[in-house]
């Protein structure tokens, strides 16, 4: 059977970050290596957004509060030494896991802003953990065995693994039941209720995975930068990883891992030539939104229905 257009990018995606830590030790540039694990763990963060936003039509404007989260259930914890990587993370899924919205529309857009920013502030008022400042992580996250942070190449490939992980459970997720609901009440929520659905409850679950999934990122953002600081939930923060998401393709799963790459990629780049690269991104957004409205991913892999 002949592989598929988009098989063969995934499986050559997967590749290339597979060979980045060899190639970046035989060519003594240890830089691409943090460089390319940045970009899975905003890659990570922007398939988060994805399941809620792609398929469930929620438009988040706070999905960085979660980022800052598990940055902070790494932070405080390791502040008073504690660096047990599983208590980390689970305290930051039982925050998110709190999270109940009645709300859609505009009025969802706001409270998700609102909850981001509101977080935002707290995290500048805690004096004790540098507030606006920032502070730097005692130490990265001990899982035991052979995981250690503290090694760049293993490191580098727990996060390959849980953005691997991540995509083959998202697409397994979305083509189930759970998903059909989530897209039918993104197309028609009055209609899916009146099937005998709940779509609060579905849209609730969805919207704690994403978040919780969020939270990872965040963790492993604080163990990748080895500081953390409110500015991880800034609204901004929201805008760079919804940029990434439509960049890439929104519904694709797969879609805003590549505009986590390319965003990331230009900012490096653009960034050495001038301060307001964002003033180039703009007009290249927009014409991904006129002329691939399927994203990146849809231009490279030929994607033209739903990724389910």
């Amino acid at each position: 059977m002949a592989l598929s257009r988009r098989t063969i990018v995934l499986a050559a995606g997967c590749l290339v970050l597979a060979l980045v830590p060899p190639i970046a030790a035989l060519t003594n540039q240890p830089f691409y290596l943090d460089l390319f694990r940045r970009m899975m763990i905003f890659a990570i963060a922007a398939v988060s957004l994805d399941l809620i936003l792609g398929y469930g039509g929620m438009v988040s404007f706070g999905h960085a509060a979660y980022l800052g989260i598990g940055a902070y259930a790494v932070g405080i914890p390791a502040f008073y030494g504690v660096e047990n990587g599983w208590l980390q993370w689970g305290l930051a899924a039982a925050v998110i896991g709190a999270i109940s919205l009645r709300t859609s529309g505009v009025s969802f857009i706001m409270i998700t802003l609102a909850f981001a920013q509101m977080l935002y502030y707290l995290g500048i008022s805690l004096e004790t953990y540098g507030g606006d400042n920032g502070m730097r992580l005692a130490g990265r996250s001990r899982f035991g065995g052979p995981i250690d942070l503290r090694e760049p190449a293993v490191f580098y490939y727990v996060v390959l693994a849980l953005l691997v992980l991540l995509l083959v459970l998202g697409r397994r997720l979305v083509a189930s039941r759970f998903g059909m609901v989530i897209r039918a009440a993104k197309s028609n929520e009055a209609r899916a209720r009146a099937i005998g659905f709940s779509p609060f409850r579905y849209k609730l679950t969805a919207f704690v995975i994403a978040g919780g999934t969020g939270g990872l990122a965040g963790a492993l953002l604080a163990n990748q930068t080895e500081y953390l600081t409110p500015d991880f939930m800034h609204w901004t923060r929201s805008g760079e990883i919804m940029f990434m998401v439509i960049l890439g393709g929104m519904g694709t799963l797969f879609g805003p891992v590549i505009g986590a790459v390319v965003l990331l990629l230009l900012e490096d780049l653009l960034s050495a030539l001038t301060a307001h690269w964002q003033i180039i991104l703009g007009p290249i957004l927009i014409l991904v939104v006129l002329f691939a409205k399927r994203g990146l991913f849809g231009l490279v892999a030929g994607v033209e229905t739903r990724d389910g």
